[in-house]
This record gives C-alpha cells, structure tokens and sequence, in this order.
C-alpha cells in the first residue's frame, strides 16, 4: 500500500462514530434515601466533570502517526478547536504542503483530499458508526478535550451526571453508561478525577462488534488545568483492518485570529460518502 493510499484512510478512519398542555394532578412520590455511597459517587463524578478547560480555543502543533494494518507513516499539522463550534485537524505532508483537513463542526464533517482536489461533506447521520453509536459533534469534541460525554447532549450537567454509574479498582474509578446497543466507558484517577481513557463499543448481532478506544497520557499544564499531550486512539470493525492514531500535541496556545469554517474551491469534486469508503476499504 503506498504512503498516499495509508494517508486517504487516514482522512476516512479518524472521524471515527444527538410539553404537552393540561391540567394534571400532582403526584408525590415518597424520595428514596440517598447513600453514603451514592453521595461519594455524585461528588467524584462532578469532580471529573470540574476537570473541563475553561478556554474557548486550544490550538497546537501536531505529530500525526497512523497505523492502518501492516502500513503506517507519519506526518505533522495542526489542531485548531473552538469550543462548542468546530474541530479542525491540518495534515501536512513534507513538513509544509498540506495533504488533508478534517473539519468537525456542529452540523456537518468535512473531509478534504488536498493533494487529488476530493472531498467529503457529510451529517453525521450520514456516517454508520457516528449515527450508530450516538456520537455528534459535542461527543468528538469532550473526546478531543478529554472530557465526559453524554450521547444526545451538548455539555454534561449535574442532572446529566446522574446517568453515570462508577465502580472504584484500587486508586482509578471506571465511569460507565449504557444505551440500547452502545456501552460507553471513562477510566478516572481516583485522586484527581483525571480521566486516562475513553471507550465506546457498538454491538450488533448480525454486523459484529465495532469499538473505538482512546488513551490519553502526557499531561502538562494547560493556564490551570491538566491537558493531555499524548492520544492514542484505536479503531476496530468487523469489515476493515485495525486503524491505529497517534496524536502528540506540541506548543499549546489559544490562538483565536483564524477562520472557523473551510470553504471548498470549486476545484474540488465532491465524492459521496458510500463511493469513497468503497473506494478505500478496497486498497
């Protein structure tokens, strides 16, 4: 497979997965007893959540490996995010020519083939394991920002924190939520609420198990919070070799002065979603 090709899988495999009127009568349930326990929990989880950045913009420099199989190569670029709004990854190849773009923004994903003048502009309904597994923007986003996600919402409050449950292994805690065919999972320090790890698994009876993991190390100070430097992200689906990522974040900042939206010469061709993963998964 030539580097160009691991490259085109790249830019497919890395987004990887959102009253009624009426008089009635007031029912008055008895509360049930709140536990020790339960309070412990509530007061880990909002320290977890107590963890997100305060910044509306994290801008770094990127070192990009990706492992597709057998093949693999690296490359450098750019994460831009602002919060709420948009995720923008820059890859470049030979250090200064940019090769790709993958732009998450709350409505739609974009994914551009710079060197052969492609592109994918898609919902993300549009995408299998994004609608499937109930990722949207905001879910991608507390990935990138390494934070808790709830499917369907777009930030997690403390009434959204009531849906977790936690289990205590020693000094990590494992945060888990589950909906119909989707188990999503958070490994936290225990001391610090830091969470190390994210997972989500899709499974279906009839086209197997598909599972997105992703690690998180090498954290440095971000103004006063703690910022992962290091994501290793793997990606495994019954029909496709395992994609493996490796992201390093270098020299991170809030740059603010760039534009929050890609738009597409008119040189571009747009390939449809279903034509281009064809095209891929057949390399």
């Amino acid at each position: 497979m030539k580097p160009l090709q691991v490259l085109k899988i790249a830019l497919v495999a890395v987004p990887l997965v959102l009253a009624s009127c009426g008089t009635k009568k007031k029912v008055v349930e008895k509360p049930k007893p709140v536990t020790e326990e339960k309070i412990q929990e509530t007061k880990f989880l909002q320290k977890v959540n107590d963890n997100a950045q305060f910044s509306k913009f994290i801008t770094s420099k990127v070192k990009f490996q990706i492992q597709v199989g057998a093949q693999d190569m690296t490359l450098t670029g750019n994460l831009k995010m602002k919060r709420d709004d948009v995720i923008r990854l820059q890859l470049m190849a030979f250090g200064f020519v940019e090769a790709g773009r993958l732009e998450f923004t709350t409505d739609y994903v974009l994914i551009m083939d710079r060197i052969n003048k492609q592109y994918i502009k898609a919902s993300y309904e549009q995408l299998d394991f994004l609608r499937n597994s109930g990722l949207n923007f905001y879910s991608l986003q507390a990935l990138f920002w390494n934070e808790l996600f709830m499917p369907g919402q777009t930030k997690v409050t403390d009434e959204v924190l009531k849906g977790y449950s936690s289990n205590v292994t020693g000094d990590e805690v494992v945060i888990t939520y589950s909906q119909d065919k989707m188990n999503y999972k958070w490994l936290a320090e225990k001391e610090t609420g830091r969470i190390d790890m994210a997972n989500v698994i899709y499974k279906d009876r009839i086209h197997g198990q598909t599972q997105l993991n992703w690690d998180y190390s090498e954290f440095t100070r971000l103004d006063k919070k703690l910022f992962p430097q290091t994501n290793k992200i793997s990606f495994t689906s019954p029909k496709s070799s395992e994609v493996k990522i490796k992201m390093v974040l270098n020299y991170l900042e809030h740059e603010s002065e760039w534009e929050t939206r890609t738009n597409v010469s008119s040189k571009y061709t747009q390939v449809s979603v279903s034509e281009i993963l064809r095209r891929f998964m057949a390399l």
